[in-house]
């Protein structure tokens, strides 16, 4: 799947995870796709449960070989 916009928090602690991908959000128009790539293991879990609470649908979440991580939401 490709993505309208792209989250790079690699090496990035919270609250930045979050705090970036909350922008995105706001930029993204509805139906869009929004990348973030991260390597910070509690933003693995907290950036989920935060396009939950803000009703966006949550595509994947994966984990790449180097320990970092990739998650898709759609507005």
């Amino acid at each position: 799947m490709r993505a309208d916009l792209f989250v790079d928090v690699t090496g990035q602690t919270c609250p930045i995870p979050l705090v970036e991908m909350r922008k995105a959000v706001m930029k993204a128009q509805k139906g869009q796709v929004i990348e973030i790539r991260g390597t910070h293991a509690a933003s693995k879990k907290e950036i989920p449960m935060a396009a939950d609470s803000l009703r966006l649908e949550l595509l994947e979440v994966s984990d790449g070989p180097d320990g970092s991580w990739r998650i898709l939401i759609r507005k």
